[in-house]
């Protein structure tokens, strides 16, 4: 039997229903009224639903024909497309364009027997069609309202191409560079990554869902894939409780009170138990002990990868552990559409947990306002007239400028003049324009980003001359990387030589094409790629006056760079504006206040490298000549730049670091103080970073853990009190009790401008 669309019908059935109950809840919040409008709707489709159709919420296909051409006949397409007619499709990824979506969505609502539309995924990582630097270089700004603006950017543009969920952020807190995915990431810090989940979060999903220019985020991979094994993607994870517990889900659990509605689980085994089949990770801690009421979408075939893993003996059984385990929805394993029935059947998948997913699925749907306008995603003039905007392109500028880290400017040869200089400009990613797109950005078009070359050319006062060099790689496409580094022709070494030896300084743009990192992208050499080295020896012997830009989405070995480079920008994958910004930094326009949100080491033999390490009983021996303490023999445990680093144009000074009291009780709070000075002739931006240590705790604690910062700018000669309040809360950790606590005890507090901040007093916390 076919039923008038429910987006017809039932909603205001459903509304009458509600506004007879709702006399007697007056004193109700906005929002509660909202929420329990909602849930009588929910209630009312659940009611009207099939089996059939509530595992049919559950399932999610990838987009599976051309859309606007005639529907498929035969084969896996035809599958879907029946599957899509009968109403057995909850959502669909990789399907945009107003028009496009408008396809599906109506045979969704017009033509399936309750008419439930569809949710649209893709994955908006760092934006659509405008793209803003990859989100470990966003995380380099350490500017939470920017970092938000440009998550709202990507919202608005990929809403308008039909676009309603992202598979983003990417929450995973990673200390292996070798981990390709690090660039999906803000970096090795659980507080900073918090902060900027948050932030994303908000960007993506605004005031109000129902708006047009809002879509659903969600927070991945759930839970410990940044830690996989020698930082081989998809490798296995075995973390302890506590790393578990204070590093790895803090930013999991800031998304969830930051309000994102949708998680996706994770690749990998964590503990020997994969992530997608977890119920302690999907029950017990995101539905049970953190109340999360959104829905948990499984990664790409990842029920029926359990079978790979050795704990699933088929999708059948990969669907009964996934579905017990608390997992949703099932992207592209399609064990959900063909076991659950049977399985519930079988007494071996409860119904109530079926029709618990359907109801979170449904629950996001209202929320987004589409039974009410379930073509609202839908308007092709608005489709036309939004992406690309001048407005998104003047946000993802100003996000990229503030992602550059300046890591060293000895004798100050930045910024550059503006005239009257001979310029050499070096490298074959200085005239990229694929390449500072960075990796997923499978919206945007190739050859779309400013170069650095172009960026250059803006500035006319000087002479300026280019040459590649050598390349760094060809066989570019996204999800099919072919690896063909230049590793033997050096036939551009000689141009580039030539244009040195006459030039003032040097801009050399060396490091990653913007595909070499990203999901399956793992390395076990983290230096540059190719001939860059040797090229950049090369030019060194002729002209030391040299500014490196380096472009890169995970964290370089760079010992000789470091040095013997007079000037080091890193400059990441930027985005669409990326040569703006980065010439922009180089002549002085913009004054950089990057930090580094993840640890540069200076051998990949110390990855996974980290400044929140613990100290180990034997940090360092007495004895100078003693070899038994926690070190290599060839080289030094400390990083080559700190994570925090990050320098200016202005020259910052901290001094006076005071403490409002010396004893802090439960109820109290401690005012800790730092006088910073701006010494130099130029207005800047510093990170004032406050750093706290647990002296001695029930167990061992890091040496310093991040836990405030703030963005002060002053002006040249300016000074000012910078202060932060340490609480209670700020203390506290996850225990081997089981629970976050305080334990009392002595501490030492840092204030400064890396995570090598010098400055530090002492303070007891008195239960």
């Amino acid at each position: 039997m076919k039923i008038k669309p429910i987006t017809y019908s039932i909603l205001s059935l459903s509304f009458l229903f509600f506004i007879g109950c709702n006399k007697s809840q007056t004193k109700k919040t906005v929002a509660s009224e909202k929420n329990d409008l909602i849930e009588q709707k929910v209630d009312s489709i659940l009611k009207l639903m099939t089996l059939d159709e509530k595992i049919g919420q559950m399932n999610q296909y990838n987009g599976f024909w051309e859309i606007t051409g005639p529907a498929p006949k035969e084969g896996q397409a035809a599958k879907k497309y029946e599957d899509l007619k009968k109403g057995l499709v909850g959502s669909m990824l990789n399907v945009k364009g107003a028009k496009e979506v408008y396809t599906l969505q109506k045979i969704a609502v017009e033509e399936t027997r309750l008419g439930i539309p569809l949710l649209f995924g893709f994955d908006v990582i760092h934006g659509y069609k405008t793209i803003s630097p990859i989100p470990l270089a966003e995380a380099a700004s350490w500017d939470l309202e920017v970092i938000q603006k440009s998550a709202a950017i990507a919202a608005e543009e990929a809403a308008a191409v039909g676009i309603n969920w992202t598979f983003a952020p990417m929450v995973d807190i990673s200390r292996d560079a070798r981990w390709g995915r690090v660039m999906e990431g803000a970096g090795e810090d659980p507080y900073l990554g918090s902060k900027i989940a948050e932030a994303r979060i908000k960007g993506f999903q605004g005031e109000d869902l129902a708006s047009k220019k809002t879509i659903l985020a969600c927070a991945k991979h759930f839970a410990g894939y940044g830690f996989a094994e020698a930082g081989r993607d998809y490798n296995t994870v075995d973390v302890g409780e506590q790393t578990l517990q204070n590093v790895i889900l803090p930013p999991f659990k800031a998304s969830v009170d930051a309000g994102v509605r949708t998680f996706m689980n994770s690749f990998n085994d964590l503990n020997g138990v994969p992530a997608t089949g977890n119920k302690m990770l999907q029950r017990e801690i995101l539905k049970g002990n953190w109340n999360f009421d959104g829905f948990v979408v499984s990664d790409w075939g990842s029920i029926n990868e359990m079978i790979a893993h050795g704990y699933a003996k088929d999708s059948k059984h990969a669907a009964e552990i996934a579905v017990n385990a608390g997992s949703d929805m099932d992207m592209e394993s399609y064990a959900y559409v063909t076991y659950l029935k049977k399985l519930i059947e079988e007494g071996k998948v409860k119904e109530t947990d079926v029709e618990d997913a359907a109801r979170r699925i449904l629950r996001t749907k209202f929320e987004l306002g589409l039974f009410e306008n379930p073509y609202k995603y839908c308007d092709e003039a608005y489709e036309k007239a939004t992406v690309g905007k001048k407005e998104f392109h003047d946000g993802v500028l100003e996000m990229a400028k503030k992602s550059i880290v300046l890591l060293k400017n000895d004798n100050d040869l930045l910024p550059l003049s503006k005239t009257g200089k001979k310029i050499a400009l070096i490298g074959a990613l200085a005239n990229d324009k694929t390449s500072p797109l960075g990796s997923w950005r499978i919206g945007a078009d190739d050859e779309t980003a400013v170069s650095v070359l172009e960026g250059m050319e803006a500035y006319v006062g000087n002479q300026l001359s280019f040459a590649k060099g050598t390349t760094v790689a060809t066989g570019r496409t996204e999800f099919m990387w072919e690896t063909k580094i230049n590793t033997s022709d050096n036939s551009e070494f000689s141009k580039a030589i030539a244009i040195a030896k006459n030039a003032d300084v040097v801009v050399m743009v060396l490091g990653e094409h913007g595909l070499q990192s990203g999901e399956g992208r793992s390395r076990s050499d983290l230096g540059l790629p190719g001939l860059q080295q040797e090229l950049l020896e090369a030019v060194y012997k002729v002209n030391k006056n040299i500014v490196l830009v380096l472009n890169n989405g995970r964290p370089l070995v760079i010992p000789w760079a470091k040095e013997n480079i007079p000037a080091i920008v890193e400059a990441w994958h930027l985005g669409t504006q990326s040569g703006h910004a980065i010439a922009q930094v180089l002549y002085g326009d913009y004054n950089p206040s990057g930090k580094l949100p993840m640890t540069f080491p200076r051998s990949v033999g110390q990855v996974p490298l980290y400044y929140n390490y613990k100290n180990t009983g034997r940090p360092i021996m007495n004895e100078p000549e003693s070899v038994f303490w926690s070190h290599y023999i060839d080289e030094k445990n400390t990083p080559l730049f700190a994570f925090g680093h990050g320098l200016s144009y202005a020259k910052f000074e901290y001094s006076n670091l005071t403490l409002s009291k010396k004893n802090l009780n439960t109820s109290e709070k401690i005012i800790a103080s730092v006088t910073l000075k701006n010494n130099s002739k130029v207005k800047g931006k510093e990170v004032v970073q406050l750093y706290i240590r647990d002296l001695v705790a029930s167990s061992t604690r890091p040496v310093k853990e991040l836990k405030g910062f703030q963005m002060i700018e002053l002006n040249a000669n300016e000074s000012k009190v910078i202060s932060f309040v340490i609480d209670e809360k700020m203390l506290a950790f996850y225990t081997n009790n089981k629970k976050w606590e305080t334990e009392p005890g002595d501490f030492k507090v840092f204030i400064g401008g890396s995570s090598d901040a010098t400055l530090e007093d002492t303070f007891q916390f008195l239960n």
